[in-house]
């Protein structure tokens, strides 16, 4: 196949860059009509209701499954599970905060309390895919954030998934799925406890469900297709970076995956990887409608003009794959994951770094952060004021409602130094 070429120098490029990365997510009135029925309904017959959209969607019987030792499966993928759980949990570590206060000099006392989540919702997709990986970036920041309960809806979980359940800390694992698995962990229902937050990747039921429900719950983002954007020196083989672009591209047909580079012989190279090394992928088919989709090899006049577009373009995963990537790394403002030099794969990034790999995409980068253990933390701003700050601040907040004309609120201060 042949994959689009852009230039920086082309007349109209910010247009056709444009074109290329916008992701429109309209919302298909069916699936919004079907998913606000589910949802009502689960909210009015609770249990009764799952029971009927799981055996008429998924053909199978709500059920508790237990949680599936490592010994039961086969000991490769135990080993890789639970190397890929210490690292996992290890960087999350890192990301632990605490509370904190001050006291002024009048007795005045400020701080911030951090408290975990009470009950957090996992879901993780079923079938016949199995994905271990979204149950460990999912549930291990909740278990070092301090969450008391895990509950986790798959609609007939394989035993990787169960495996890694366990593995995480999993409390419950539930057997539904779509959107009033969604419903039920927002609402609560006689025999599924409601959730405080609700976070893990589904299809278009399930994240419309979660769009739904955001209010009544917390829910962790609202995910586009997945996305890779690498910059290249030349310095990273041609075959690797075909394979990269690959790596996102398998996942869906809307994925996105483009690479930059001033040199256009390291386009040319990477073209050809890419059209020898296609016909022997499994995906091959998905991989070439999303490369032909929302894929690009676009030059740039140089590397920093690279990182400006990358800005622009604030792609899920960002591949710094040049000779010094250090230097570069202060040019890049806006990415869910930055990997640098050429020993750096994405797909390592998936499933065993240690950084999550639950991602703002779409162009969420610009204000969104990957999951972590602050998205299962609350908190609660901590006001103790002394007598003397009474006063003090009683009058300046008295004279600013009284600005605002809200006199019960300068009243209340007032009552205070009076």
């Amino acid at each position: 196949m042949k994959l689009r070429r852009l230039s920086t120098r082309s007349p109209g490029f910010g247009a056709k860059l444009a074109a290329l990365t916008r992701y429109d997510a309209a919302q298909d009135p069916v699936v919004q009509k079907t998913v606000r029925k589910i949802l009502a309904d689960v909210r009015k017959r609770g249990d009764a209701a799952v029971r009927e959209y799981t055996k008429k969607f998924d053909r199978v019987s709500p059920k508790d499954f237990s949680l599936t030792s490592l010994k039961a499966i086969p000991p490769e993928h135990a080993g890789a599970l639970r190397a890929a759980h210490e690292r996992i949990r290890a960087f999350h570590e890192k990301q632990i905060q605490e509370s904190w206060q001050f006291t002024e000099a009048d007795g005045t006392r400020l701080g911030q309390r951090l408290t975990p989540l009470d009950r957090v919702g996992l879901y993780v997709p079923g079938g016949k895919a199995a994905y271990p990986s979204s149950v460990l970036m999912n549930a291990v920041p909740a278990k070092v954030a301090g969450v008391r309960e895990i509950v986790m809806v798959s609609p007939n979980p394989h035993p990787l998934v169960l495996a890694a359940a366990a593995l995480a800390g999993v409390d419950r694992v539930i057997g539904i799925g779509g959107a009033q698995a969604i419903g039920a962990l927002a609402y609560g229902t006689k025999s599924i406890p409601r959730v405080d937050k609700i976070v893990g990747p589904g299809n278009v039921y399930v994240a419309e469900a979660k769009r739904q429900v955001f209010g009544e719950v917390g829910i962790d983002m609202l995910a586009g297709p997945s996305e890779i954007l690498v910059i290249g020196d030349g310095s990273a083989p041609a075959d690797w970076v075909a394979m990269d672009l690959f790596s996102q591209a398998e996942h869906d047909e809307s994925a996105q995956a483009i690479l930059l580079s001033p040199e256009e012989r390291y386009l040319d190279a990477v073209a050809s990887s890419i059209e020898k090394l296609l016909p022997g992928m499994e995906r091959r088919t998905v991989i070439s409608t999303a490369l032909k989709n929302r894929g690009a090899l676009i030059l740039t006049r140089d590397l920093e003009e690279a990182c400006a577009i990358a800005n622009r373009i604030a792609p899920e995963h960002m591949e710094l794959a040049v000779e010094e990537p250090e230097k570069l790394l202060s040019k890049v403002r806006a990415a869910g994951a930055i990997f640098l030099g050429r020993w750096s794969s994405e797909a390592i990034g998936d499933y065993c770094a240690g950084p999550n790999h639950v991602l703002p995409t779409a162009g969420t980068a610009r204000f969104s952060s990957p999951l972590g253990v602050y998205d299962f933390q609350k908190r609660t701003s901590i006001i103790a004021v002394s007598r003397g700050s009474a006063i003090t601040l009683g009058k300046i907040a008295k004279t600013l409602a009284e600005g605002e004309g809200l006199s019960a609120h300068a009243r209340a201060a007032e009552m205070r130094f009076k």
